[in-house]
């Protein structure tokens, strides 16, 4: 007897004795269990012989019920599959009871989906986001071990905030009513484990940085934290990032290096995940009809992810990128939230969004930022007043990718440095890079939970993680 996923039996030519297991997502008539297990968004129909079953099994086979069944894999009868199972025995793995099951064959709302976080992937919307959220993640690591690049596991406790500006997650272990006191009053950190003050990072990059310098081409994948009081659509406390760095690569490359990675993981699922992608895609397409005209996408799911695969990234400096948005209708007839008035202004989604759907109708990246809106490592250009930034912008979402030539000039990291309050002795071993063999080099970030969304119309954060942490929640 053969023991298939789902997603192998619904694509099995040959009919045979099968065994299979899953849950039970609904049985109707008496007769027909419609089965699913998470490896397919189908489910397979099982059918029932009721004269023949014990009355006390059939009234066990309920919504959510694990079950395991033996039978005939033939040519289904009805429409809708190929194949369907004649069941020769069953048997309840796992009762369900129904009066209390959440996750009913019902239309749920996302709010209460989340309420219900370790059982909403038995519905068809999570499990396909779940799968699709695994595929890009084996996508990411995929192509940097294609390129030759070293994946790398940087600290999740540091001393040091990457960011110059980040809201941070305190680490201690100190009695937090009775801490030990200095002279001063002041907490004494000396007393904490790590004898000094430490927090959850904010990114792996600035140590990303040092094992570029030696190992040439390296990669982090891992969870970040923000301790930012944002309750929104966009913003969680807890998140995954990916930050490759590359030694002997100038911001040109950089561009080159995150417009190929970018191409390469959204075309790896729209060539693996077809199926779940076209539910997300008819999902979406649901979702827009209930909203007003003028809101509503212009592109599908799918037409946005080969937006991105099939166009060549146009690359505008900022510069060029303010005198396109001053002079825009949108802009002229103060029809953005954010005027744009003058050089300088930090970008906000919606004149991200305008640059990539309404003026160039393809991904955009942007680049040579004003320095005073940018972190300290980046590299300065000759003007004194632009670093060699980079930001990808993507239709729907607007920024996709953050990145830039780091500052590899020992003297002008040090004044960057100075401005910004940031003490030398805090990262002093990020200074000996620029001391001993320092070169051009170059990376960028991109939040993972981003992408998900993107590459699965979602339009909440909190529904492309299993469980996010959010303020005032870190339920399960």
């Amino acid at each position: 007897m053969t023991k298939l996923t789902i997603a192998q039996l619904l694509k099995e030519t040959k009919l045979q004795e099968v065994e299979v297991k899953g849950w039970v997502r609904t049985f109707r008539a008496k007769r027909f269990i419609a089965l699913n297990d998470g490896s397919t968004l189908n489910n397979i129909q099982c059918v029932v012989d009721f004269e023949n079953t014990p009355e006390d099994t059939l009234k066990r086979i309920t919504t959510g019920a694990a079950v395991a069944i033996k039978g005939e894999l033939v040519e289904s009868q009805g429409k809708g599959q190929s194949v369907e199972v004649v069941v020769s025995s069953i048997e309840i793995l796992g009762d369900s009871d129904p009066e209390t099951y959440p996750i009913q064959p019902k239309k749920h709302s996302f709010e209460f989906l989340r309420e219900n976080a370790h059982l909403r992937t038995r519905t068809s919307t999570f499990s396909a986001v779940m799968r699709l959220r695994s595929a890009l993640s084996f996508a990411i690591h995929k192509y940097f071990n294609d390129n030759g690049f070293y994946y790398m596991h940087t600290p999740i406790i540091t001393g040091s905030d990457a960011e110059g500006a980040g809201e941070m997650f305190k680490v201690s272990t100190l009695d937090q009513k009775n801490p030990p006191l200095t002279e001063d009053g002041e907490i004494d950190h000396t007393k904490n484990f790590f004898g000094k003050d430490t927090n959850l990072t904010v990114s792996g990059q600035l140590e990303a940085e040092t094992y570029a310098m030696s190992l040439g081409k390296v990669y982090t994948f891992g969870p970040t934290f923000r301790a930012e009081n944002s309750n929104t659509s966009r913003h969680l406390s807890e998140f995954w990032m990916i930050e490759p760095e590359v030694a002997f690569m100038d911001l040109a490359g950089n561009m080159d290096l995150a417009e190929d990675f970018m191409k390469s993981v959204i075309t790896y699922i729209l060539e693996n995940n077809a199926e779940d992608l076209e539910f997300l895609d008819k999902r979406l397409a649901d979702e827009e009809k209930t909203k007003p005209q003028a809101e509503r996408s212009e592109l599908s799911l799918i037409e946005k992810l080969k937006f991105v695969t099939e166009n060549n990234f146009k690359r505008v400096s900022y510069t060029e990128a303010i005198d396109i948005l001053k002079n825009s209708k949108p802009n002229k007839k103060k029809k953005f939230n954010y005027i744009i008035e003058e050089w300088g202004a930090d970008l906000q989604s919606e004149h991200e969004r305008f640059l990539v759907e309404k003026h160039f109708k393809c991904p955009v990246i942007l680049f040579d930022y004003p320095a005073n809106i940018k972190a300290f490592y980046m590299r300065l250009n000759e003007d004194g007043k632009t670093v060699r930034a980079m930001d990808i912008l993507f239709p729907g979402i607007g920024e996709m990718v953050g990145g830039s030539q780091r500052e590899e000039r020992l003297d002008v990291l040090k004044e960057k440095m100075a401005v910004l309050d940031i003490p030398e002795e805090e990262l002093w071993w990020y200074l000996d890079l620029r001391k001993y063999g320092t070169a051009v080099h170059s990376g960028f970030g991109l939040g993972f939970e981003r992408l998900v969304m993107f590459a699965t119309g979602m339009s909440n954060i909190r529904d492309v993680i299993p469980y996010p942490r959010t303020p005032q929640n870190a339920e399960f």
